[in-house]
């Protein structure tokens, strides 16, 4: 039987799967921006999606993504389904795997994601969980690859929590394809040590550098993107005062995109104006974070027709 394959971390990936993924992406978003929006190679397949978080840009690029494959779309979320009335969610993965291609989840809890995968018999794939976001990174990798031109030696950085989900990913993604990340945080909000452990094993073969950082300013010093995420995610409401104020020192504002010189700057969004990030820097000329949102779309389609062998 052939293994399935999952995305539940970007670390599910080899690295040289990475990069097909990226040129994957490409050559989808040349055909669509080229008028040919829809390239029917999941004629016939589904795509369960289910969010138990709000989601804007996740769930308008993914349903898209499945539409402009040719495939059907079904949206699902917790309190329409039978989890809500405490059906375990081995069983669920099981049922749906009957009925369904592909299993992609936006979650809190990360260890779901995983139970989703262990009993599931199709792919199931990561639209964000409290400890990884694996399309937002990829699709940032392929951002940063299109402005640039290039991913090896680039120089990312980002700025605030470090154990953000965003982040995490961020850091296996750079160090698989040869990126130098460096992470500015607080020492009480480094990443996790288990995502570091994994990234130098990568930087071992690739030559990337991960860097752990607690001073923005000496942090953007030669960068070519700075990047920020919110302080306080989904599920974190009760840590808000004092996340923000162990933050606050970690604004990405003028005058630290003044000392990154003429980097590029780059949020995943929703943005905060005013508490990560100010509004003269997202709103600037060197700000990607509308393209990044754009390409979404393409990686995700990238994603599910690597996942399900779809030819394109």
């Amino acid at each position: 039987m052939k293994r399935v394959r999952h995305l539940v971390s970007v670390s599910d990936l080899e690295p040289f799967e990475l990069r097909q993924v990226l040129r994957i992406a490409r050559m989808l978003k040349a055909r669509y921006m080229a008028g040919e929006r829809i390239i029917p190679v999941l004629r016939g397949r589904s795509v369960a999606l289910i969010f138990e978080k709000p989601s804007t840009r996740t769930r308008v690029s993914m349903e898209l993504a499945v539409v402009q494959l040719g495939g059907h779309p079904i949206v699902l979320t917790k309190k329409a389904m039978q989890l809500s009335r405490g059906e375990p969610l081995k069983d669920t993965a099981r049922v749906l795997s009957r009925y369904v291609d592909a299993i992609a989840a936006r979650v809190y809890r990360h260890e779901d994601l995983v139970e989703l995968a262990r009993y599931s018999s199709v792919p199931v794939i990561n639209m964000l969980s409290d400890y990884e976001h694996p399309l937002q990174a990829i699709s940032d990798m392929f951002t940063i690859w299109e402005i640039l031109g290039r991913l090896r030696g680039v120089n990312l950085v980002f700025i605030g929590d470090g154990r953000d989900n965003v982040a995490h990913s961020l850091i296996l993604a750079a160090s698989m394809l040869g990126v130098n990340m460096t992470v500015a945080c607080p020492p009480e909000l480094k990443p996790d040590e288990r995502i570091l452990e994994v990234a130098e094993r990568y930087a071992a073969d690739t030559g990337s550098r991960i860097t752990v950082l607690h001073d923005p300013v000496e942090a953007v010093k030669g960068a070519d993107i700075v990047y920020t995420d919110v302080w306080v995610s989904m599920g974190e409401e009760a840590l808000a005062e004092e996340k923000k104020r162990i933050l606050r020192p970690y604004q990405v504002n003028g005058k630290l995109m003044k000392e990154a010189g003429k980097a590029y700057f780059m949020h995943c969004l929703p943005a905060h104006r005013g508490e990560e990030v100010t509004d003269d820097v997202i709103e600037s000329e060197r700000s990607i974070v509308w393209l990044q949102a754009e390409n979404r779309l393409h990686v995700q389609k990238a994603v599910l027709a690597y996942l399900l062998n779809a030819r394109v």
